[in-house]
């Protein structure tokens, strides 16, 4: 079964186009009008094996807070409704990535029940020309647009771009394993409830 899906989000902010393949190569063509989040997306879609086709169109003159958000939306309620109500899916994930003096971990639980635990603090207020504090807001909208309960906590490091790209890398890791089909329960939600 195709876990592929497409989103358009438009609002007096932003117009979004995301295309996801849960069972890509990591193949991706991401244009948000921001080079480092452009940076980030590329190592989430790499990391996680994830094709991301990503087209944002955004109030960038007035500041970077919408473009970023609503990216995070886009590609969670993406991810979301390719994931096919979750059936099959391993749904837990946790993973430990290091960048060169920076270790970050990331741990998930795909449960329909979105939560963010950040644990990272940043010494610049700008990366390129993103404000740092974006960040949190990005995986905020993404763990809520998902339903994903996620917990980011940076355990040590020095760079705030090493920083910060660990998390997304973690976070690739972890939507690579927590998203694959166990084959012994391909058509179950891996849940007693039997619903996520």
């Amino acid at each position: 079964m195709s876990r592929k899906a497409k989103i358009l989000r438009k609002t007096k902010e932003t117009k979004i186009s995301a295309e996801v393949n849960l069972d890509g190569k990591g193949n991706y063509k991401i244009k948000t009008q921001i080079g480092f989040l452009d940076h980030m997306l590329e190592q989430l879609s790499k990391h996680s094996l994830i094709d991301i086709k990503l087209d944002v169109k955004g109030d960038t003159h007035i500041d970077l807070h919408h473009s970023t958000e609503d990216t995070g939306i886009a590609l969670g309620e993406a991810i979301k409704k390719a994931a096919n109500k979750f059936k099959g899916i391993k749904r837990y994930s946790s993973a430990l990535i290091p960048m060169d003096e920076t270790l970050t971990r990331v741990a998930i639980d795909i449960s329909g029940r979105p939560y963010l635990v950040w644990k990272v603090d940043l010494k610049v207020e700008k990366l390129g020309e993103m404000d740092t504090e974006l960040f949190k807001e990005w995986f905020q909208a993404f763990s809520q647009s998902a339903g994903i309960t996620l917990h980011v906590e940076n355990i040590y490091g020095e760079n705030s771009h090493h920083k910060i790209e660990s998390c997304f890398k973690a976070l690739a890791k972890t939507l690579k394993e927590a998203l694959t089909v166990d084959k012994r329960i391909k058509n179950l939600v891996p849940s007693t409830k039997g619903k996520l």
